[in-house]
């Protein structure tokens, strides 16, 4: 079975770019993150037309998430038990975000996650992030503890680049959030808990990103993040034949700023 996780960075914008991609990539399963539509907006039809399901929750013009299958997709679920809310104003109670779906594809838990980018140190967005991802891995350890035969893909754009090697330059990011040590500390408690970075031992880097942004040229000069992750169960991980990500979906004219990564699974 062949799965991916994307942040398309709207699927409306980038329809016929994904599905072109999905037929040529022959992938089962794809996670999607900032959908940034609402459910009745999602171009469900269009997938339907190549035979993939769709759950998906958005709730406006930001965030959304989705899973697209051919292989089955069921007891989906949105949200995950503990997920936070938040409201930049703290008079006003916080709001679950659409920023993370589960389903069951072909015997596999995914998860398509996108978790809070967190702005600045200082902004209560980044007290929200650690929060999200502390609640995720209590959660995840949990699912875990109940059957650690599981198999479970966490995959998603984590906003989180865990090493220096994942930065083009790791000193143009200090003081700032995506590589700051809680967040990293955050990422690591996955590992630490069983969930295996599974891409990593096929794309070793350093230069290896999935992330480029649109300004200052980033992309041609080879200046990106790798924030874009599938963490794998044990049960999973065991099963990774190969791992890649797909550079070339960011060139071109229309290209999302992040690209695909790929997991092939074995039998």
């Amino acid at each position: 079975m062949r799965i991916a996780t994307w942040n398309v960075n709207s699927v409306r914008a980038r329809t016929d770019r994904i599905l072109d991609w999905l037929q040529r990539s022959d992938v089962d399963v794809l996670a999607m993150q900032e959908t940034k539509c609402k459910d009745e907006q999602f171009p469900y039809e269009r997938f339907r037309e190549l035979g993939y399901e769709v759950a998906h929750v958005g709730l406006s013009q930001w965030n959304g998430v989705a899973i697209a299958s051919r292989v089955g997709l069921d007891d989906v679920q949105i949200g995950f038990e503990d997920q936070p809310g938040f409201h930049k104003d703290p008079e006003v109670a916080p709001a679950q975000e659409a920023r993370a779906i589960g389903a069951t594809c072909n015997g596999v838990r995914i998860w398509s996650l996108y978790v809070p980018n967190g702005r600045e140190l200082a902004d209560p967005h980044y007290t929200y992030k650690l929060d999200w991802l502390a609640k995720l891995h209590t959660d995840a350890v949990g699912w875990l503890g109940q059957n650690p035969d599981a198999q479970i893909a966490l995959v998603g754009d984590w906003n989180v680049a865990p090493t220096d090697e994942d930065v083009w330059d790791p000193a143009l990011f200090e003081g700032k959030t995506h590589t700051s040590a809680p967040e990293r500390e955050a990422f690591q408690a996955f590992v630490e808990s069983g969930f295996a970075d599974v891409v990593r031992p096929h794309t070793p880097g350093p230069g290896v990103y999935t992330y480029w942004d649109y300004t200052q040229l980033r992309f041609p000069k080879k200046q990106g993040m790798r924030i874009d992750f599938v963490l794998g169960s044990p049960a999973l991980a065991g099963r990774v034949d190969k791992a890649e990500i797909d550079r070339n979906e960011r060139k071109g004219k229309g290209a999302s700023d992040h690209a695909p990564v790929i997991v092939d699974l074995g039998d």
